[in-house]
């Protein structure tokens, strides 16, 4: 076996947001995350921050969110002050470019959903062909322009015909 020894899935995904409150109203009231805890500020006067987490040692965490979704992995949200922050989302054609995909029951209902929030929908709903048969899904961006998709596929994708299936919850480790 190859990798981390002991490796049972992502826990949690961390990014950075231009206005925390702005965040909180978007994953709590649009999307339907629950809030779970806040901490900061953090200053430092060291070099920790830039040994630790690879960031200027003058930056402040302003705050850090944490957020559960679900049955996916937790929302880790800090709003930082940072000489020289970048702060322009990057799309998923950069280097580091990323997205978050919710899985919906019902995607026709979860985008019309998101419209009725004014949530930009990038296109229409597409459905996938080839190993992903099966899978419709579609692009939407956060308030502050960052890249979400919704996905569904209650029949599952052509892939998962013979793919084994593998359960796990970190409350029965022994699975």
């Amino acid at each position: 076996m190859s990798g981390i020894p002991g490796l049972r899935g992502a826990e949690h995904i961390g990014f950075t947001v231009p206005d925390m409150e702005q965040a909180h109203d978007f994953f709590v009231n649009i999307i339907g995350c629950e809030f779970v805890y806040e901490l900061g500020p953090w200053i430092r006067e060291d070099n920790w921050f830039a040994e630790h987490l690879n960031v200027d040692p003058r930056s402040v965490i302003r705050r850090l969110r944490f957020y559960r979704c679900h049955f996916g992995p937790n929302f880790e949200v800090f709003e930082y002050e940072s000489p020289g922050q970048n702060s322009t989302p990057p799309r998923n054609s950069d280097v580091g470019g990323h997205h978050i995909a919710f899985y919906v029951d019902d995607l026709d209902t979860a985008v019309e959903h998101l419209r009725s929030h004014g949530i930009q929908i990038l296109g229409e709903p597409t459905a996938s062909s080839a190993a992903s048969a099966g899978q419709r899904w579609v692009y939407f961006l956060s308030p502050w322009g960052m890249q979400f998709e919704l996905v569904s596929y209650p029949a599952g994708k052509a892939y998962e015909s013979d793919a084994p299936v593998i359960l796990w919850h970190p409350a029965n480790p022994a699975q």
